[in-house]
Parts: C-alpha cells; sequence; structure tokens
C-alpha cells in the first residue's frame, strides 16, 4: 500500500471520528485533496483509492490537470480567481471556492452563461481581517450575496473561509463557528436561489475542529500528498 494510500485512510477515519463526536453522519463531510504543485501521478494514486475531489490554487496547473486525468475527477477551483482567468477554467470545474466580489462572480456568470451552463460557488469570507487573504467581510457578506444571487449561470451553495495559521488547531475553532453562524445568517435571509448547503473549512492541521464546527468540505493537501515541494 502506498503512502498516500495509507494517508488517505488515515484522514477519512479521523474525519469520521470528528463528524460522531459532533454527533453528525461522517457522510455529511467530504474530502477536498488539495493537489496544487502534485504531479499527476500523486492525484491517480488517490482517485484509485477512491477519492474523487480535487482542490486546484492555479488556472495553468488545473487546466493541464484537467486534460491529463480521468474524467470521473470532480476538480473544484480553491484559490485567488482573477476575473481574466474564468474562462480558462469554465465548464471544467464543479465548484468555485473563493468568490470573494461581485466583479468575478460577473465573469463566472458569462463564462459559463455562454456554455448554457450554471456555476456553482461558495463566497469567501475573510473573517480574520489579514490584508493577506482574500475574502469580503462578515458585514458586507449578506448585500455581497443578494448582489449575487441576481445571476442567472451563477449558484451560491455555501460559504468558505481561511483563519489565520495556529500551531494550535483549537484557535482556529472560533473563526470556524464564525462561519457557520455567518451560513445561518444567510439562510435566514431566505436570499431566492441561495443554498447554504456547504461550509469550506479547515486544512491539514485543524481539520477535525473544522469538521465539529459543521465544515462540509475539507481541504487537505499536506496530511494527504506530504509537504509540498516548491521549485
Amino acid at each position: 500500500m502506498g503512502e498516500i494510500t495509507e494517508n488517505l485512510k488515515a484522514i477519512e477515519g479521523r474525519m469520521a471520528q470528528a463528524a460522531l463526536r459532533a454527533g453528525r453522519d461522517p457522510k455529511e463531510v467530504r474530502l477536498v485533496a488539495v493537489s496544487k504543485t502534485k504531479p499527476a501521478a500523486a492525484i491517480a494514486e488517490a482517485y484509485s483509492c477512491g477519492q474523487r475531489i480535487f482542490g486546484e490554487n492555479y488556472v495553468q496547473e488545473l487546466v493541464g490537470k484537467v486534460d491529463e486525468l480521468p474524467e470521473g475527477i470532480c476538480w473544484h477551483f480553491i484559490g485567488n480567481l482573477q476575473s481574466n482567468k474564468v474562462r480558462q477554467i469554465a465548464g471544467k470545474v464543479e465548484l468555485i471556492h473563493s468568490v470573494d466580489r461581485a466583479s468575478l462572480a460577473k465573469e463566472i456568470d458569462r463564462q459559463w452563461g455562454a456554455l448554457g451552463r450554471v456555476c456553482e460557488i461558495l463566497i469567501q469570507v475573510n473573517i480574520s481581517r489579514e490584508e493577506t487573504k482574500g475574502g469580503t467581510s462578515s458585514e458586507e457578506l449578506i448585500d455581497l450575496v443578494r448582489e449575487v444571487a441576481q445571476l442567472p449561470h451563477v449558484k451560491i451553495v455555501g460559504l468558505m473561509t481561511m483563519p489565520p495559521f495556529f500551531d494550535e488547531p483549537e484557535l482556529a475553532r472560533p473563526f470556524f463557528r464564525k462561519l457557520r453562524e455567518l451560513s445561518e445568517e444567510v439562510a435566514g435571509a431566505r436570499i431566492e436561489g441561495v443554498e447554504m448547503r456547504e461550509l469550506s473549512m479547515g486544512m491539514s492541521g485543524d481539520f477535525e475542529a473544522a469538521i465539529e464546527e459543521g465544515a462540509t468540505l475539507v481541504r487537505v493537501g499536506s496530511a494527504l500528498f506530504g509537504e509540498r515541494q516548491y521549485h
């Protein structure tokens, strides 16, 4: 059994235990395997073990891998997305996690509209207010959701956040809890066409705390594939 296979089984076990601790059905939580900078062979190994959702951060890398890997892969775009690159991933991804402004949503609407399709998106919220991270503010979230909800080829299905990096996972918990509370606020606003079925939060170091706070999608890279090698 390869290292990726072993890591995947261990992560799935930890995810299930975290869900059960929170009184949740483990099936409610899905793993997004963060495969940025990883070769196609590593992704293929995880795919052969049953992993289906892979998250990429860079447009060029995603496009290259889509052509090289099995059609059964469900690609998510999880990184900072520039409006002028949306066209390159149109129709290739099933979910964009990182929509944080109306101008980006409008370009996604335009490009998916040209294909006659609807793109599911998450609104990214910068709860920590870190300048290095994307995301709308908690205060502006509802107004952004209302504006984006008008677009015919975009469907909001949840929220995403990235807390500050902590060595201690418990320190990230309040950020996860806040995203869940914001999700409940948006759901309570009953904006037509908007669903709050997904909460994308939690990474290799803190995904168990995120699951206990309501995550439905956890973005795990290094714990699955090993530490990234940046060239």
